[in-house]
């Protein structure tokens, strides 16, 4: 059996866990740049507030509604997430963290254990644990369990806990459930089996195996499978990401080099963080630049490149310099930049090394450098320590007037408690 868990309106949930009197109200995350409407309460979505809908046009609505509103706050929800996983975990060791506020389970040995009960367990765990309600969908594959988990969530007498364990709970699940809504079928294949007369999981799962073969491949085969219980999706463990990216859309349009180079420093540093917390490295790294697409009326400009490492790495000092290299190539002046982004590849573990017969770099000095500034932000703070290229500036940080504090990870944000 195969459980997914996830956590409810995951974004506003983070800001209530520190803000309780905004329990049962109205709240609305936003996008880089206080953009776009990116997560929305229950009380939100019932007021009309549409997901992706830029924040300029819902004024009226957010004013005439008391809506709370807050910028992105990835670092609270970082943490969060990472404290609702490691309580997960604590149940389920075999697990799959499949994005910020989801993660598959799988119940191999589990067979003896009343699995109701233990899924109630964990459920009530973790929102005494951190705050953050979550619903739990039990299933023979990942893809029933995602169809599993919308129940849990949409209706109140399952208390959060969803099981199909049965044919009979099977053929009700998917005749309930909208094949747009099935994981794995996207909107056009939707349009496409719409016109086959498909409008349920149930009716997709009553064709043929070579219809659904010829029709959508070997991806909707698989699809095809699971929802009639057979198991074609494993869940992965190793935790470790093929690549890595760190973008960001810049709160000012930049015209100059040194503010992006500042920030694709920045960029290029956070990946290189997030390979040596995962024990990786990368042989690649690729940058990109570029406008913004919607303002027609100005030059348009996007661009990018990709270097090869002589030697797979997760130097900070070595990923920035090939960073900036790719970057100085790629530039252009006369434009405004909207956007720019690093993404590093071909990822392989820390050991073993494959060196390099030309490579000259005393990469043992560099690796304890990085040992001793990761253990030094550890304790004093992120970036309390970092490399000079990273600049101070930060002309081009978001813009974000709506953020909340980072209550978990900066010692002047924790709460104060007064008692009288």
């Amino acid at each position: 059996m195969y459980g997914l868990i996830d956590c409810n309106n995951f974004y506003a949930s983070c800001e209530r866990v520190f803000q309780p009197s905004l329990n049962g109200k109205a709240v609305v995350v936003l996008s880089n740049n206080d953009g776009c409407v990116i997560a929305r309460s229950a009380e939100a979505k019932a007021l009309g507030v549409p997901m992706g809908e830029p924040a300029f046009k819902l004024k009226e609505l957010i004013d005439r509604n008391q809506i709370a509103v807050f910028s992105s706050n990835y670092v609270l929800y970082g943490d969060m997430s990472n404290r609702v996983m490691t309580t997960v975990r604590a149940f389920v060791p075999q697990m799959e963290i499949y994005s910020i506020d989801e993660a598959f389970l799988s119940f191999d040995g589990f067979e003896n254990i009343d699995l109701k009960e233990m899924g109630l367990q964990l459920v009530k765990t973790v929102v005494r644990n951190t705050g953050i309600p979550v619903s739990l969908g039990i299933a023979p594959t990942k893809t029933l369990a995602k169809v599993a988990n919308k129940f849990a969530k949409k209706y109140k007498n399952y208390h959060n806990v969803c099981i199909i364990d049965s044919e009979d709970k099977r053929e009700k699940a998917l005749k309930m459930t909208d094949i747009g809504d099935v994981w794995g079928i996207g909107r056009q294949y939707k349009k496409k089996l719409a016109y086959h007369s498909i409008n349920t999981a149930w009716d997709f799962t009553m064709r043929s195996k070579n219809w659904v073969r010829q029709q959508m491949g070997v991806v909707g085969e698989r699809t095809w499978l699971e929802l009639r219980g057979t198991p074609c999706i494993e869940t992965e463990t190793t935790g470790a990401k093929k690549s890595i990216c760190t973008s960001r859309s810049f709160g000012e349009r930049l015209t100059s080099i040194e503010p992006i180079a500042e920030a694709v420093a920045n960029f290029a540093a956070s990946c290189a963080e997030k390979l040596r917390a995962q024990r990786t490295m990368a042989a690649s790294v690729m940058v990109f630049i570029h406008t913004n697409p919607f303002a027609t009326n100005q030059p348009q400009y996007y661009n990018q490149m990709t270097l090869q490492l002589p030697v797979a790495s997760n130097d900070s000092t070595e990923i920035i310099s090939y960073a900036l290299q790719a970057l100085n190539s790629i530039f252009k002046q006369g434009y405004e930049y909207k956007k720019a982004g690093v993404v590093v590849g071909n990822i392989s573990p820390e050991r073993p090394l494959q060196t390099n017969l030309f490579d000259t770099r005393n990469r043992s000095k560099y690796h304890k450098a990085m040992q001793a500034m990761d253990k030094l932000n550890a304790s004093f703070g992120r970036q309390k320590v970092k490399i000079a290229a990273q600049g101070f500036d930060r002309k081009w940080k978001l813009k974000n007037e709506k953020l909340s504090p980072c209550y978990t990870t900066n010692i002047n944000d924790i709460l104060t408690v007064k008692a009288e």
